[in-house]
């Protein structure tokens, strides 16, 4: 009887992958990264961690679209990326990842719906289906009360979860969280801690930068780097199980 592969697939895989920065005279400055492996599955609550320095900005740019490698292949929902124009690289980062930061990045001037609605804007979304999505994900972050709302008018935590529904909004395959409680007082960034479990736990992929420990404690897997390479990637629990 032949055997099903019940391994879930790679949304992201690094291979061989290098970041090279270099000088005006085109000496090496830095290799950011230095020949990287790297494979998150389908469904994985990761964080990245690492002291200033080694490698985990770059490493989060290259695993966004925000920056090509230097050397070596990246697979995104398995597509070579390398294969994309500036143009097309940055429709697909659109589709397939959403991103969330520690500044919110908010449009103060925009309401908070206006705000969700942002991002299927540039990927030419009717306004009717701009509309649908923005509410139907801001009602899973508990805003549905707040849609004519601007940033200034929300606290902190709100304005995060804004952020969040921005990310969700379409429908990405991996969510992205650089120190997403970073600005927040610690039963704020409980709360919104507690929200990127759910998302976990309905099956969203989601790749952490943190340099709390009590923040990495709750992912299933910790990717620590120094100059560079990955130090150490440490299972903390099986895939899908709860972090409490």
């Amino acid at each position: 009887m032949a055997l099903t592969n019940t391994a879930p697939a790679p949304v992201a895989e690094l291979r061989g992958v290098w970041k090279t920065y270099f000088r005006p005279d085109g000496g090496v400055l830095v290799n950011a990264l230095a020949g990287t492996d790297l494979i998150i599955n389908q469904g994985e609550y990761i964080a990245i961690m690492g002291p200033s320095g080694s490698g985990k900005s770059t490493l989060m740019n290259i695993l966004g679209c925000l920056d090509q490698p230097t050397e070596g292949e990246y697979l995104l929902d398995g597509r070579d990326v390398a294969d994309l124009d500036d143009q097309a690289l940055s429709l697909f980062r659109g589709q397939k990842i959403g991103f969330v930061f520690q500044a919110f990045n908010l449009i103060s001037q925009l309401t908070i719906e206006e705000n969700v609605e942002t991002p299927l804007f540039y990927q030419g979304r009717s306004q009717q289906a701009r509309r649908r999505s923005a509410r139907e994900k801001l009602a899973l972050v508990g805003l549905s009360d707040r849609l004519g709302h601007r940033p200034s008018e929300l606290s902190g935590g709100q304005q995060q979860r804004v952020a969040i529904a921005r990310a969700l909004v379409a429908d990405p395959v991996v969510l992205m969280a650089d120190e997403p409680t970073g600005n927040l007082d610690s039963a704020t960034g409980e709360s919104i801690l507690s929200l990127i479990e759910d998302l976990h736990a309905q099956g969203m992929t989601i790749i952490m930068v943190t340099h709390d420990d009590s923040v990495a404690d709750r992912c299933e897997r910790v990717v620590r780097l120094r100059d560079g390479l990955i130090e150490s990637d440490e299972r903390l629990r099986s895939l899908g199980s709860s972090a409490h």
